[in-house]
């Protein structure tokens, strides 16, 4: 009888990941744990106590952990969570906030400044629309509950202005009441949520926004990548890739399935003519894994990254993956 690894994986509860939960699709040589759970949850475990044998991973917190040497997973090319960080960013609707470039000199809730949305979303502002990072007050906070600090230490620019929110305060009630006037983060305040009156997107059509900055730049934003703990890779030299076909597998069996609206897959309506819609603009795959594919995105985002301030050094794309993973064969 072959003994496969019994590791734990822990992942978002996704629709390219489900085959994998279900045992539609196997990991060559593992016998999985799966752990569902939420980003937060995931990023905050797998940094401060490598608590996962297999997960998923901010991208931020990744390319911070490995230019400073101190990263205890290696990188495979899977990318469990891409998103357009138009929607990221909410305003105050009644501060004169026309336009992106009227964030100048504003004061802007952000929970993480390392977090891989805001890394996004501070790019684009700067690169589009001419507002650096510096430009504004950041106010550090919890979105949702009092008292978030950065899970991982970040040591900024001299010219980036930073304070904490108020220890018995959230972004979401500050933006509600008025304390500050935008919110960058990867979810939308509750305020927002609830229908605030005096709470919106700073773009009042995101998503032709960003169907315009795919046009534009060709980039489908990556927020996660999956990881495994270095010495499990160094053990086992065949695990990342075998991660990585399975991971592969389970993306190309959700969208089997989610083009076969005979009976809807998803619980929304229109996803036919979404679905449509995405490949006439990205293309057939438009939710790419393996590094060839994604290394103009990747590049750029470790450029800004870098840029920022949050990388000790420029990572090269090579730097966040297993060797064994940067190429795939060929029939």
């Amino acid at each position: 009888m072959t003994t496969k690894l019994t590791l734990s994986i822990a992942t978002g509860n996704y629709d390219r990941t489900r085959p994998l939960v279900d045992g539609e699709v196997q990991i060559d040589g593992v016998d999985p744990i799966f752990m569902l759970l939420s980003p937060e949850e995931m990023f905050f475990r797998s940094f401060r106590d490598q608590a996962f044998d297999i997960s998923e991973l901010s991208l931020s917190s990744f390319a911070i952990k490995t230019a400073a040497g101190t990263n205890p997973y290696v990188g495979v090319p899977v990318f469990p969570s891409r998103a357009f960080r138009h929607t990221a960013i909410s305003i105050r609707t009644d501060r004169g906030i026309e336009r992106p470039e009227d964030l100048k000199g504003r004061r802007i809730g952000t929970p993480e400044y390392q977090l891989t949305a805001c890394v996004w979303a501070r790019a684009l502002l700067q690169e589009e629309y001419g507002v650096a990072p510096s430009d504004v007050t950041w106010v550090r906070g919890g979105l949702e509950e009092p008292g978030r600090a950065e899970k991982i230490a970040v040591t900024l620019p001299p010219d980036i202005r930073i304070e904490p929110a108020p220890a018995d305060k959230t972004l979401a009630q500050m933006l509600k009441d008025g304390e500050i006037e935008a919110i960058v983060a990867p979810r939308a305040p509750s305020c927002f949520e609830q229908g605030d009156p005096n709470v919106g997107w700073l773009w009042p059509d995101p998503q032709q926004a960003a169907s315009d900055y795919f046009r534009k730049t060709r980039i489908f934003p990556i927020m996660h990548l999956i990881g495994i703990r270095k010495q499990l890779a160094a053990e086992h030299p065949w695990l990342p890739m075998a991660v990585f076909k399975a991971f592969s597998q389970a993306k190309a069996r959700a969208l089997e399935l989610l083009v076969d609206t005979s009976a809807t897959k998803v619980t929304l309506p229109f996803v036919d003519e979404l679905l449509r819609s995405a490949r006439h603009l990205m293309g057939d795959d438009f939710w790419p894994y393996g590094v060839e594919p994604n290394r103009e995105t990747l590049d750029r985002f470790l450029g800004y990254h870098h840029a920022q301030g949050l990388s000790a050094r420029r990572l090269a794309v090579e730097d966040l993956f297993h060797p064994s993973t940067r190429e795939t064969f060929k029939i």
